[in-house]
């Protein structure tokens, strides 16, 4: 297989202005009132106290990160993610409309910093100090979100190198390479085994009374995972996409309602989820 075909590598770099700072002057008066030494403890001090604007942008980022994280897979090189070619304009679409809504948010947060830094000498006090904070003329480049983009690195060595050199770099380089895949197709695999069984301990030896507890969203959740995984089996493992069709052909139409008051329908879907689980673990134990 070559994975240039299948996916891409990407990477995620989200820098921001945390408005928090060490506050030494405190810090040391805490400490020597407690008797205690220099590295007994910190005071963090938050610059900006109940401020909406920069918890929004924070909000934000963890969305992106999160999403970023739910459409690729480990790589293991260079702090890489692996993307899989099928889920690129899925991933990128989305990418795209979040980051304008994160950039946007940033932008609220700067017009309104002025405001904010007022608003925080007030709720400081003693503890506020004018030199803590940037220029609102220079905050925008503590902000920054981009994803790097490039292909998976090829065998192709640009350098002049003796044979049996550049034969061994080959080797360890296709190593390094076949094991990161491996490793990408493991997180693959445990995203469905973790539907699987999540699923298979709430339907199965559980008291009628709790089945209240089996929420339309586990079935939810299990079916956007089988349908992601349709795009990020960059392998065409025929072994995991047997699992996961075969978890989604016995979702599809499901209701929770009826599985909450339908003891026989609840057995059969327990039954089948275990019945998956148990032909996962085979695979899985080979990977």
């Amino acid at each position: 297989m070559n994975l240039n075909d299948k996916a891409l590598l990407v990477q995620l770099s989200v820098r921001q202005w945390t408005a928090r700072k060490v506050d030494r002057k405190v810090t040391d008066e805490v400490n020597a009132s407690n008797n205690a030494t220099d590295k007994a403890g910190r005071y963090n001090k938050s610059l900006l106290p109940m401020n909406e604007y920069l918890a929004d942008v924070n909000y934000k980022t963890g969305q992106i990160r999160n999403n970023f994280y739910y459409n690729t897979l480990p790589w293991g090189m260079d702090g890489m993610q692996i993307l899989p070619s099928a889920n690129y304009l899925n991933f990128m679409s989305d990418f795209r409309k979040q980051k304008n809504d994160w950039e946007f948010l940033v932008r609220e947060f700067i017009t309104n910093y002025d405001t904010l830094v007022l608003q925080a000498q007030a709720d400081l006090g003693s503890l506020f100090n004018t030199d803590d904070y940037p220029l609102a003329s220079e905050l925008h480049k503590k902000f920054s979100i981009d994803l790097n983009v490039m292909p998976v690195p090829t065998n192709d060595f640009r350098v002049s190198l003796a044979n049996d050199e550049l034969t061994q770099l080959e080797a360890e380089w296709e190593a390094r390479k076949l094991a990161a895949q491996r490793e990408a197709m493991r997180e693959v695999w445990n995203r469905l085994y973790e539907q699987v069984v999540r699923l298979n301990e709430r339907l199965s030896n559980v008291p009628d009374s709790s089945k209240k507890d089996f929420r339309a969203t586990i079935i939810d959740t299990a079916l956007d995972t089988c349908s992601m995984l349709t795009r990020l089996n960059f392998t065409d493992d025929p072994n995991l996409e047997a699992m996961r069709s075969a978890l989604e052909g016995k979702l599809v139409g499901m209701d929770a309602d009826t599985l909450r008051n339908d003891k026989v329908l609840r057995k059969d879907v327990a039954d089948t989820t275990k019945d998956i689980m148990d032909k996962m673990s085979v695979f899985m134990n080979g990977l």
